[in-house]
């Protein structure tokens, strides 16, 4: 069940009225003052030091390498995402040293005014698409060694305009140093090290499950919303209209409404909890003719119980806020 059936849409339509448009989905997503926690966990790190000034041989030994610290040049650190939240994922990591050269606050004689191994400036790229290989979001971080803190200075796909922190968990870092003579195309052949980081994010929007006036956008396979008067029951299938999803396939430009003529499929992960269950998604995508309005089928677990259940839609990981739909 891709979208819900023609007869469905009408019946929808018709409760909604003119509500039930593009500029409908089109409202402003609140932002919420809770954090969002993301786990990424990467493997094969190495890091490249800038050892090599031949440029005839930059990137041209296919073995591994050793590396030598070199003041006053830059280095590349690249590894392979492999799971978000648990969740196996894939993208790439990389970070730059900017400037490896922290000066000592009261240099003695004698003694340098840096210390190149005691880290630098280092600017992060985090891009994580499917395990298909949809692009879902990138993150961009800074931060200063020795801290192990860096700041998130924005996104863009799921994870636009957020801001927060990311930190290394205790103890989860490795990595391999090579030089840059070192053929990249070779790292995962050649191994690395592995790292875990938890970022602590702000996001910009959240998934919002659409309200109409008669209640939360979440309607039966008839197209008649979900109520007190009409409540769902267990292992029901469902489909909730919301606001928040992300970037689809094909892609559609912000601002512009998903086509009428094809299916425009959510990129992210996208699940619906109930009751902290959760539930069987079956299509997520752009609604045709709407502004970042989308669809959402899903099944509700069957072990629920009568009366009120909370809902809540989450994207890339990002939780929307809770609703309430009755349960018969």
């Amino acid at each position: 069940m891709n979208r819900i059936n023609i007869a469905g849409r009408l019946a929808l339509s018709a409760l909604l009225g003119s509500a039930f448009s593009a500029a409908a989905f089109a409202q402003t997503t609140p932002v919420s003052d809770q954090p969002v926690v993301i786990t990424v966990e990467t493997t094969d790190s190495v890091l490249y030091r800038g050892d090599t000034f031949d440029i005839t041989k930059i990137a041209k030994n296919p073995g591994m390498t050793t590396s030598v610290n070199q003041a006053f040049v830059g280095s590349v650190q690249i590894a392979d995402v492999r799971t978000v939240n648990g969740q196996p994922a894939k993208g790439i990591w990389s970070y730059e040293v900017a400037m490896a050269l922290p000066f000592r606050a009261n240099p003695q004689p004698g003694q340098a005014i840096s210390d190149v191994d005691s880290g630098g400036y280092f600017k992060c790229v985090w891009q994580i698409v499917s395990t298909d290989g949809k692009y879902i979001g990138t993150l961009y971080d800074v931060g200063q060694a020795p801290s192990p803190d860096h700041t998130v200075m924005g996104g863009s796909g799921a994870f636009l305009g957020a801001t927060g922190v990311h930190g290394m968990m205790q103890g989860s870092a490795t990595m391999r140093g090579a030089s840059t003579s070192e053929d990249p195309a070779n790292r995962r052949i050649n191994g690395g090290g592995k790292m875990t980081v938890v970022f602590t994010l702000y996001p910009k929007s959240r998934p919002v499950v659409v309200s109409t006036p008669s209640g939360p956008a979440v309607v039966h396979s008839d197209g008649k919303l979900v109520s007190t008067a009409n409540p769902a029951q267990a292992g029901e299938l469902l489909t909730l209209y919301a606001t928040g999803l992300g970037a689809t396939t094909p892609a559609v430009s912000t601002g512009q409404p998903f086509p009428t003529g094809a299916l425009s499929t959510a990129n992210a992960p996208i699940e619906v909890l109930v009751n902290g269950q959760s539930s069987g998604v079956l299509y997520a995508g752009g609604y045709p003719g709407a502004v970042d309005g989308y669809q959402v089928n899903f099944r509700l677990p069957a072990a629920l119980s009568s009366g009120n259940a909370t809902l809540h839609v989450t994207a890339a990981w990002i939780p929307g806020p809770d609703i309430t739909i009755a349960m018969k």
